[in-house]
C-alpha cells in the first residue's frame, strides 16, 4: 500500500535507537523527510546515516535535550513546519514511590507529558492551516495496565493520554489526527532496564526473569521494533484520517481486557 506521505516532513523525537528509530526508518521508507532528535550525537548521526543509505532521503539531525525549552526551539528551527510529529522520550527510572521526591515527579512530567504537549502546541496550528497533520505519541502499555515499578511513567503518561483524548476531537475536522501508540514488551534497552530492575528486586537472574516474561506473553515472544515502526507509519498515512484520539496497544495480547 502506498501510504500517500512521500515528501511530507516529520519531526521524530528520541529517534537514535529503539522504537523512535524504528518509526523514523519506516517513515523514511515511505518517502518522508525526517528530522531526528536525540540527546547523544554519535548514535544519532549513525542512525541518520543508516537511513540515508537505506532510503535515499535527506535526513536532518538535532542533538538536544527535547525536554528543555532550548532543545525544543532548536528542533523546531530545524523542522519548523512538520506534517508529522512523533513524540517520544525515554521513560523515568523504575523504583518505589516512597523514594521519589517532587523533583523526580517534575522530571517525569516534563519528559513524558509536558514536552509532547509543548511540541503539539508549537506545530498543530500549522498542520491545521495546511489541512494535513499526523501526531503520534509513543506512550506505554502501562497506560492500560500499570507496571508496579514504573509509577513515575504510569502517572505522567496517563496525564498525556487524558489531554490527548480531548484535543484529538478538535483537530480531526482539519485532517489533523492525534493518536497514541502503547508499546508492550519490545526488544529495546528500556525493556532490558525494566527486566533488570525486576531481577534486582526479586534476587533472581535476569535471564530467568526475561524468559518468564517472554513465555507469559500470549505471543510467546517480545515485539520487534520494526513492527512498531510500521504501525506508526500507518497512523501517519493519508489513509488514517478517520482515526484519532485512539490508544493502539501493541503488546502481543498481554492485556486481558475485552476493550
Amino acid at each position: 500500500m502506498d501510504l500517500g506521505i512521500a515528501g511530507r516532513r516529520a519531526l521524530i523525537c528520541a529517534a537514535s535507537k529503539g522504537l523512535g528509530k524504528a518509526c523514523a526508518v519506516q517513515l523514511a521508507r515511505e518517502g518522508v523527510v525526517p528530522t531526528l532528535v536525540a540527546r547523544t550525537p554519535e548514535p544519532l548521526e549513525a542512525t541518520a546515516e543508516e537511513i540515508r543509505k537505506d532510503c535515499g532521503v535527506e535526513v536532518k539531525t538535532v542533538a538536544v535535550d527535547i525536554t528543555t525549552p532550548e532543545g525544543r526551539a532548536a528542533a523546531l528551527a530545524a523542522c519548523p513546519e512538520p506534517d508529522i510529529l512523533v513524540n517520544n522520550a525515554g521513560g523515568p527510572p523504575p523504583g518505589d514511590f516512597r523514594d521519589w521526591e517532587r523533583d523526580d515527579w517534575i522530571a517525569a512530567l516534563d519528559a513524558n507529558m509536558l514536552t509532547p504537549i509543548e511540541l503539539i502546541k508549537a506545530t498543530v496550528d500549522g498542520m491545521i492551516a495546511r489541512r494535513f497533520g499526523r501526531i503520534v505519541n509513543i506512550t506505554s502499555g502501562a497506560v492500560k495496565a500499570p507496571i508496579e515499578v514504573l509509577g513515575l511513567s504510569n502517572g505522567a503518561r496517563a496525564g498525556l493520554t487524558g489531554f490527548i483524548a480531548g484535543l484529538a476531537r478538535k483537530t480531526v475536522a482539519h485532517n489533523v489526527t492525534i493518536n497514541n501508540l502503547l508499546p508492550g514488551p519490545f526488544e529495546t534497552d528500556r525493556l532490558q532496564a525494566t527486566l533488570s530492575a525486576v531481577a534486582a528486586k526479586s534476587g533472581r537472574p535476569l535471564e530467568e526473569v526475561a524468559e518468564e516474561r517472554r513465555k507469559g506473553n500470549p505471543a510467546r515472544r517480545f515485539g520487534h521494533p520494526a513492527e512498531f515502526g510500521q504501525a506508526c507509519a500507518y497512523l501517519c498515512s493519508a489513509q488514517a484520517g478517520f482515526i484519532t484520539g485512539q490508544n493502539l496497544l501493541l503488546d502481543g495480547g498481554a492485556f486481558p481486557g475485552t476493550l
